[in-house]
């Protein structure tokens, strides 16, 4: 999810060529690894998957709200400074989990965050910052399918109405309709229910679909069917031809898995959509803004390798979070049980202003991009 909170572009000063996927500067190619500013805790079994959640009054106290992964699983909030500051024990393998903002319950405007647990096939839902369950004890999904384990969930806030939804994935399912969509609501005694309003989204059939996102303001979802590409679709389940395919992206140039999705927006309708080239330890990172069609297209902008190890998860925020990330920050989880947390600005560092490198290496014309 993003677009819930007010962004705040930040202005990307490097100059660079984009060519054959990888950053260049000054015609030379730019191979280091990014290091992050700081590394939370570990968790005790297997991170999986991280949100951020912003703290609208005092930025500074925002959070980073991850999974650990296991039949013994947990859900932990750390802050700034990488330090556990609050731990919900006892889940049942959860895997990923998104935050949204102002859920109305009980006549009150309540920030959540959701969560799969795959051994218990359902999702979590807990309030932010505090993480109190307000599910009675958790939501079924993909109720009377023989195949469920949820894994993947995005959030997304209508912005007509202000309705939350969540959109989850599963480990593995069928073609069509991989992907189920529950509209989230107060059940009259200010807990959550959800309910079911669409099944949606195509799967290749290899590898397994988890990492899933959501741009709010451009009322897009994505995500990654693993071995093939990112997968674009309309988010909002009322809009004319929400279940065509809006665009396939990202089909070359990974040496794995294509993970974790997040994306970094600007006020504009710019910025960016970064996703884990797993086993490769960096970041495809694509224009958000996508060519005219059909088909659309989200051109490749850059490369950027980074100190996390075959990072699962992600997510990115445009805001400055006070003195600690004043340009925004981006967070992986790594494979030493960590998650790591970069200031922007080093990412950034490896993004060419997109549309000039584009128009200069000549694979789109100028005029060629517009914002949705």
């Amino acid at each position: 999810m993003l677009g819930a909170r007010p962004l705040f572009g930040v202005a990307v000063t490097a100059v660079a060529i984009c060519t054959g996927g990888l950053a260049y500067r000054g015609g030379r190619p730019s191979p280091p690894v990014v290091k992050p500013t700081l590394v939370t805790a570990p968790v005790a079994h297997d991170p999986d998957d991280p949100a951020i959640w912003i703290d609208a009054a005092e930025p500074s106290r925002s959070l980073v709200i991850g999974t650990d992964k296991d039949a013994d699983g947990a859900l932990f909030a750390f802050d700034l400074s990488g330090r556990v500051v609050k731990t919900v024990p006892r889940l049942k393998r959860p895997n990923n989990v998104d935050v949204e903002y102002g859920l109305m319950l009980g006549g009150r405007a309540v920030d959540i965050a959701v969560v799969t647990e795959r051994l218990g096939d359902t999702i979590r839902v807990f309030s932010v910052p505090a993480l109190q369950p307000i599910d009675g004890g958790g939501i079924p999904v993909f109720v009377g399918e023989t195949r469920r384990a949820p894994m993947g969930i995005a959030l997304y806030k209508r912005p007509s109405d202000g309705a939350i939804f969540a959109i989850v994935g599963r480990k593995t399912g069928p073609t069509r309709g991989y992907l189920w969509q529950y509209r989230l609501e107060d059940d009259g005694a200010g807990r959550v229910r959800a309910v079911k309003v669409r099944a949606f989204g195509a799967w290749s059939g290899k590898g397994e679909i988890e990492a899933i996102a959501v741009d709010d303001a451009a009322g897009s979802v994505y995500y990654s069917d693993e071995w093939i590409g990112i997968r674009e679709y309309r988010a909002d389940p009322d809009e004319a031809d929400a279940d065509g395919e809006v665009a396939l992206f990202g089909t070359d140039g990974f040496a794995g898995d294509r993970e974790g999705i997040s994306i970094y927006a600007r006020d504009d309708g710019t910025g960016y959509i970064l996703v884990s080239d797993q086993q490769a330890d960096r970041f495809q990172v694509f224009a958000r803004e996508h060519t005219r069609g059909p088909p659309h297209d989200h051109p490749r902008l850059a490369v950027v390798n980074v100190s996390a190890h075959e990072s699962d998860g992600s997510e990115v925020a445009s805001a400055p979070l006070g003195s600690a990330f004043p340009a925004g920050l981006f967070v992986a989880m790594s494979t030493d049980r960590s998650f790591q947390l970069y200031s922007w600005p080093e990412i950034a560092a490896y993004i060419p202003p997109h549309v000039v490198a584009i128009r200069q290496a000549g694979a789109y014309p100028p005029g060629t991009f517009q914002t949705r």
